[in-house]
């Protein structure tokens, strides 16, 4: 049937959307419908090119008639339909703008899953873009009072960096991580707190940065929930142990249970300490700890 061929639906939407001497404003409602027609038709027929089209334009044109829910969804298939196509930047785009139609609907969640979405498209092709995304995803539930639903994101991340091999970023996500369990009152929140604090140490020992370790353990200690934990007392036990040297009892801490406990990137991480050379280490803190000599002015 003529009506029902996607391409008609969508030169004559078009059309609707044109002004001329005999149309003197656009018909965004009609043209609308028809582009969703048009965008279901191109799907049956796999043409993933055309279809994409199709929603972004059906989008564009809820935005018209104000409707940003539908807006936002139809971007969200433009979006699926770009990562089908390979079309990586478009995966981005389209899902950050579905993300914001959703916020002007004050749906904090489903701007957040746009963005989760968008981020684990792009984990392998773009790992950097990924952070990014997962970061505003986090974003836009703490500034909706969601820290709780965060977490899976704060996690996800984190393991790029890992995989990416940058240790720092990964501490820092897992510390920023904990900070937002700590503003949570579950009980399972403050679980999460006492583990990504422990991760944070741990992966700071494994970039062989003992220094950053015992300091993010100093600072982490000043919160109650972390001082009084088995979290607490394991990180105490690693540290001591690279204060003495010991790479057998780093070994023996490190396939204990509460290790055992975190995500498993971290375990991977504990299960191969100590890297680096603990007598270098060693080194390193009686240089540090060697008292200054007054007669010596240079």
């Amino acid at each position: 049937m003529a009506n029902s061929d996607p391409d008609k639906l969508m030169i004559k939407a078009d059309k609707l959307t044109k002004l001329s001497f005999t149309r003197w404003s656009a018909d965004w409602r009609t043209a609308t419908s028809l582009y969703e027609q048009a965008a279901i038709g191109y799907r049956f027929r796999k043409d993933n090119e055309k279809a994409k089209e199709a929603f972004e334009k059906a989008s564009k044109g809820q935005e018209m008639i104000s409707s940003p829910w539908d807006a936002a969804k139809h971007m969200e298939s433009a979006a699926a339909l770009a990562k089908e196509l390979g079309r990586w930047n478009e995966v981005s785009d389209h899902y950050r703008r579905a993300s914001e139609l959703y916020i002007e609907c004050g749906r904090s969640q489903p701007a957040s899953d746009g963005l989760a979405k968008a981020a684990r498209a792009l984990e392998d092709v773009a790992p950097d873009e990924a952070v990014r995304l997962y970061t505003d995803a986090c974003v836009v539930l703490e500034e909706d009072g969601k820290e709780q639903m965060a977490f899976d994101l704060y996690r996800a991340a984190t393991s790029i960096h890992v995989k990416l091999e940058r240790y720092t970023d990964a501490a820092t996500f897992l510390l920023k991580w904990g900070v937002a369990a700590d503003k949570c009152n579950a009980i399972n929140s403050q679980c999460k707190v006492l583990l990504a604090y422990l991760s944070a140490i741990i992966v700071y020992l494994y970039a062989h940065d003992f220094q950053q370790a015992q300091k993010c353990y100093n600072d982490c200690s000043q919160i109650e929930v972390f001082l009084n934990s088995d979290q607490n007392r394991c990180a105490s036990k690693l540290l001591s142990a690279y204060e003495e040297g010991d790479a057998e009892e780093i070994k023996h801490v490190a396939k204990s249970s509460t290790i055992s406990n975190l995500d498993h990137v971290i375990i991977r991480l504990a299960r191969k300490l100590p890297t680096g050379d603990l007598k270098e280490l060693k080194r390193e803190e009686a240089k540090e700890e060697e008292p200054l000599d007054e007669n010596d002015l240079t």
